[in-house]
């Protein structure tokens, strides 16, 4: 069990660059030593990949991907034709296009797979990838139900393919930095995490623009569907599925499943174990049935690498300030606030005299007081750090920490190495995100074993 914070004088042998002012210092991170920058490879060595889901996230991953040396696309799946031809168009004609993500799934000169389909595909094609033989980028959450989770643990044990989720923020240089601040004790004790993810625009509420040939000629609606329910073509449901339970994971799913690996990956925590949340569809009623507001309330127990403490989680698709992201570790000796790739320490002065006030007692006893607290707390002692610090330590300026996922994904490929974002973490991610649905759904507080992963009681509000 974690047994208490490093001291004072353990922080600052092991933490640099605190610089003492108002001003917050920026300094620029580089890589660790032993960290994969870029992989080598011999001309026999190259990764042969395909992306199944060519949305925003299927072709911006893929991208992504073919920025590392030696990997090459051959092939894309899709179920609207409008993607496969812009496929064709980005990628070069050579690759092969398909509506059916099984013929890509069948060829033994594919090496891995990026899926980037809707949340409720996930599981499937990533189990059927890793029994075809195939690595796999799966994008988060990594399921779409909580049911899903135990299963593919278990397929990714029983094939030895490798599973990276793809919440790029654990390959963030600036998460690194934060989780070495952390365990250093720069903050002291941590009590609490805060963050909320906002937005204030249509496309950052989901609604997604709806090509003009979209039909049931051009989409193929009922491979979409999968084992949803059943229902007529709708051009809005296929284009926005993140606004709909029966695809997507509302903003849960989306946005919380970052905040959850950036904190387990910091804290090296494994999840939370109670769970409430609220909300409402507060402003974008536009036949989507999944919140646009949510707040939802977490409790960590004591573990060994973390203390026990308290998370708030906040989503609004509709915030009048303008929306933006805020993630901060608070401790009882000072603060982390993460924003893109860059982590923020605050922390406060030292204070050797806790201070008093005793104008209410008598005269006799203020004096007695003062000499016993002067005695305890002599005016000449001073430890530690004077006034207030606060330093920034921040990436190089065009950093991709999306790129840094896809170069541990590849190397470990080459390695037979391991990931830490796999099966396992993703899910320790993704399963409190949808606790917060079934607690926004069902009006009650969830109980999670985050060791066991699975769902422990649950109690009415």
């Amino acid at each position: 069990m974690f047994t208490g914070k490093p001291s004072r004088r353990d922080f600052m042998k092991t933490a640099s660059a605190i610089t003492v002012g108002t001003s917050a210092p920026v300094h620029i991170l580089s890589h660790s030593v032993g960290s994969p920058i870029e992989p080598t490879y011999s001309a026999n060595d190259k990764i042969r990949l395909a992306t199944i889901g060519m949305g925003t996230m299927g072709f911006g991953d893929t991208r992504t991907a073919l920025l590392v040396p030696g990997v090459e696309l051959v092939a894309v799946a899709d179920c609207y034709e409008g993607r496969l031809q812009r496929a064709k168009e980005i990628f070069g004609e050579s690759i092969t296009t398909t509506r059916d993500f099984r013929e890509i799934l069948s060829r033994p000169d594919i090496d891995a797979v990026v899926i980037a389909t809707p949340d409720h595909w996930h599981a499937q094609i990533a189990t059927e990838a890793m029994r075809s033989g195939k690595d796999i980028y799966l994008e988060k959450p990594i399921v779409h139900d909580l049911e899903e989770g135990a299963g593919l643990i278990q397929t990714q044990k029983d094939t030895g393919s490798l599973v990276q989720v793809g919440s790029q923020r654990v390959s963030s240089i600036a998460y690194e930095k934060a989780g070495e601040l952390f365990r250093a004790g720069a903050i002291g004790t941590l009590n609490m995490v805060e963050a909320f993810y906002n937005r204030n625009s249509a496309l950052g509420a989901w609604q997604y623009s709806i090509p003009t040939d979209a039909s049931p000629e051009t989409v193929d609606w009922k491979r979409f569907l999968g084992n949803a329910p059943k229902r007529s073509f709708d051009a809005t449901r296929f284009f926005r599925w993140r606004n709909y339970w029966d695809y997507g994971s509302g903003v849960a799913g989306d946005l919380f499943v970052h905040l959850f690996s950036g904190v387990h990956f910091v804290v090296s925590a494994k999840g939370p174990s109670r769970v409430f949340s609220t909300g409402g569809l507060r402003h974008w009623k536009d036949g989507r049935d999944v919140p646009d507001v949510m707040m939802s309330l977490f409790y960590y127990s004591r573990s060994e690498s973390h203390p026990e403490f308290n998370m708030s989680l906040q989503v609004n698709f509709a915030d009048g300030s303008g929306g933006g992201e805020h993630f901060r570790f608070i401790g009882d000796e000072g603060m982390m606030t993460i924003r893109n790739s860059s982590v923020t320490l605050s922390r406060l002065a030292t204070r050797g005299a806790p201070g008093y006030g005793i104008t209410t007692f008598s005269a006799k006893q203020q004096k007695e007081f003062l000499d016993s607290y002067r005695g305890k707390y002599p005016e000449t002692e001073k430890t530690g750090m004077r006034d207030n610090t606060s330093v920034t330590y921040a990436a190089p300026r065009g950093y991709s920490d999306r790129l840094d996922h896809f170069r541990h994904f590849f190397n470990a490929i080459r390695s037979g190495g391991s990931l830490v974002e796999d099966s396992t973490f993703g899910l320790r991610a993704a399963a409190p995100a949808l606790l917060c649905n079934l607690s926004y759904q069902n009006g009650r507080a969830f109980s999670w074993d985050p060791e066991a992963m699975r769902l422990s009681s649950a109690q009415e509000i």
